[in-house]
């Protein structure tokens, strides 16, 4: 019986490819961050830049396109935060799929270990149930070349 696990390379390699795919979630949650940061960052300034209560018309016309372009730079933020959620989501997908891959890979490295192992307690088994007839085979033909000799 083969004793190795001749898929231990492709256990390996699913191992990998699950670390790889748990990296680009950890990547795709880094980004989801980043972009609430940014969201964050664009409602302040937006806040901050309030209308003009007097002034010129052109100064407040100025004003109101200046608001009109932070809403629009929060608008794209906020876009941002919804694709990278929906991103992240495809990544844990592919994260849970590399898992039931390697876990397949595992159990088939688990069933061989078993098989190994139930092959080992039978050799062993009929190691010893090989040494008992012979001892006793033994212990039979000594009492036969030893008539004299009584069991006590």
């Amino acid at each position: 019986m083969n004793r190795l696990f001749r898929l231990a390379p492709v256990l390996r390699a699913r191992k990998a490819q699950e670390d790889a795919a748990r990296g680009a979630v950890i990547q795709s949650r880094a980004e989801i961050r980043e972009a609430e940061a940014l969201v964050k960052r664009r409602k302040l300034d937006l806040v901050g830049a309030d209308a003009p209560s007097e002034g010129s018309a052109r100064a407040m016309v100025a004003a109101l396109v200046a608001r009109q372009s932070l809403a629009a730079g929060l608008f794209d933020a906020q876009r941002m935060v919804t694709s990278a959620e929906v991103i992240e989501q495809e990544k844990l997908a592919a994260l849970a799929d590399a898992a039931k891959r390697r876990r397949a890979v595992e159990l088939m490295a688990e069933r061989h270990a078993a098989t190994v192992k139930a092959h080992d307690l039978k050799t062993d088994q009929a190691a010893l149930d090989e040494l008992a007839v012979t001892a006793e085979a033994r212990n039979a033909a000594g009492n036969v070349a030893d008539p004299n000799r009584s069991e006590a």
